[in-house]
């Protein structure tokens, strides 16, 4: 009989997530499921079949005890396959399974660094192949090196992939095979672990996250997430895999809208970036991140890490959910995702002039000289009022963009600077931060620029106006390209709400 897979991971109801949560929460350092009462006639990658969660670090198979216990790489991905798993009770030759934990243990440092510098994972992907090899004969080869779990071969492409029950026999091979002369001029590499489901579409995964988020928002009892909520959570830069212990209990306080000390709700809005490439700036950083807008970002580039707190928990939750299932890239360095201390609720000021529009981008339209207003002029002018990640125009339409990295900053740039007599023909106002945009639907984990860095020329997109209060918000991305008609036509609305608000004002 032929084993029950469990269907593709969707986005799970608000209870699903709640049990989720709760397991990753009671199970912190754990990231080992027990799988008990396995059928004595069944075969592993039968077993492996039934697991749509990942990657999968090590497999062991006690034949003796009916049992195998699967190592994740950290412990939200293994509560999130145990739940699933509880609830669908899943079975195998008509047998249905046990589910528990196993204990905890962290990933060994070789592996870990593998993964992080590597992208490890216990697939090892084969290129160069003749057309007279068979799956049997890479068996029989490539089991000196450990069990494995499932070997397939694409023959028209000359091309391999051979699953491991660990990611570290999977290193002895890709590290061995390119020594040995039976495998000179033949591709080694690793290949993407057959248990880390990935939609078929990226609008798929979008769209599962999206879900998942609105989940956590209602759950959470509020309409407009990030105003007045405090929250738990913290970065354990000592943990095996940092963030974990902390995302646990972000996702458990997001999905219950559990109660902090003093009886508020709490969620988290700050995420965490490790294992950042030294060459990356901050700007390469706000290329990569998407899905909400930014209340700051804070780039430490002695330690290569940074946060990036969003205005919004449920965008930060999508955030860290998409970085952390398809991977975030940058410089050929995968990032390493966490969930950083609270930052706490905003201020009331703040909450409301983010919902008058308010982020951390400047318009500054009109300007007709761009050898007065070049980018030295501009950076000199708004650097007294914070930091600046980046200043960008689009000349054709007069007009240019500073982007700082906290939206406090750009709020006290617009008031400054209209009071500056040589901006007083000018035109400021709050742009649309880029990293509202949607997550973009190329690239991947192993991407040399996954989530979004610049193209060679930069480019800017059409403008979107917030027509909430009197902020007028453009829009620029970089990488995109231009709509010339719909900029022409949203420039116009603009001058239409500058006059509007000149107007209300006296």
């Amino acid at each position: 009989m032929s084993p029950l897979n469990i269907s593709a991971a969707q986005a799970y109801s608000p209870m699903a997530l709640q049990a989720a949560a709760a397991a990753a929460a009671n199970q912190a350092t754990s990231r080992t499921v027990y799988m008990g009462n396995l059928p004595q006639s069944a075969a592993v990658d039968e077993l492996l079949n039934l697991i749509k969660f990942g990657p999968i670090e090590n497999v062991r198979i006690l034949g003796e005890k009916s049992c195998a216990f699967i190592s994740f790489l950290d412990g939200q991905t293994a509560a999130a396959f145990h739940t699933d798993a509880t609830l669908k009770k899943v079975s195998l030759h008509g047998a249905e399974l046990k589910i528990g934990w196993g204990k905890p243990s962290p990933v060994p440092p070789q592996v870990l660094l593998a993964v992080q510098q590597n992208n490890a994972t216990r697939n090892v992907y084969l290129g160069g192949l003749d057309e007279s090899t068979t799956e049997a004969m890479l068996r029989d080869d490539l089991s000196r090196f450990g069990l494995i779990d499932q070997i397939k071969i694409v023959k028209d492409k000359g091309i391999g992939f051979v699953h491991f029950l660990s990611i570290a026999v999977a290193q002895k091979v890709v590290a061995t095979l390119p020594t040995e002369p039976a495998w000179a001029g033949k591709r080694v590499n690793y290949g993407k672990d057959r248990c880390a489901f990935q939609p078929k579409t990226t609008q798929a995964a979008q769209a599962a996250v999206q879900v998942a988020a609105q989940s956590l928002a209602a759950a959470a009892g509020s309409p407009l997430p990030g105003f007045g909520f405090g929250g738990f959570g913290g970065y354990d830069p000592s943990s095996p895999m940092p963030g974990t212990p902390a995302s646990a209990m972000a996702l458990m306080a997001a999905v219950n809208g559990g109660m902090s000390p003093g009886g508020g709700a709490v969620m988290n809005r700050t995420v965490y970036l490790g294992n950042i490439h030294p060459e990356t700036s901050t700007e390469d950083l706000c290329n990569a991140i998407r899905g909400g807008v930014l209340q700051s970002i804070k780039y430490m580039t002695d330690k290569h890490i940074a946060f990036i707190t969003f205005i919004d928990p449920a965008a930060a939750f999508t955030f860290f959910q998409v970085a952390t299932y398809q991977g975030l890239t940058l410089n050929n360095r995968r990032l390493k995702v966490g969930w950083g201390k609270t930052s706490g609720p905003l201020t009331p000021a703040l909450a409301l002039a983010v919902h008058s529009g308010a982020t951390r981008n400047v318009y500054i339209g009109g300007i007709e000289d761009f050898e007065q207003f070049n980018e030295d002029r501009l950076k000199r002018d708004f650097m007294e009022y914070g930091d600046i990640e980046l200043v960008n125009y689009l000349k054709e339409k007069n007009c240019a963009f500073v982007n700082f990295t906290n939206i406090a900053n750009a709020i006290k740039a617009i008031e400054g600077i209209k009071a500056k007599p040589e901006y007083g023909s000018l035109r400021v106002a709050h742009g649309k931060d880029r990293c509202a945009n949607p997550p973009r639907t190329t690239g991947g984990a192993g991407g040399a620029n996954n989530g979004g860095g610049p193209s060679p020329t930069r480019k800017m997109t059409a403008p979107t106006i917030n027509v909430s209060g009197f902020s007028p918000t453009i829009g620029n991305d970089e990488g995109d390209e231009v709509n010339e008609a719909e900029v022409a036509a949203l420039a116009a609305v603009v001058e239409q709400e500058l006059a509007a608000e000149g107007a209300a004002l006296g």
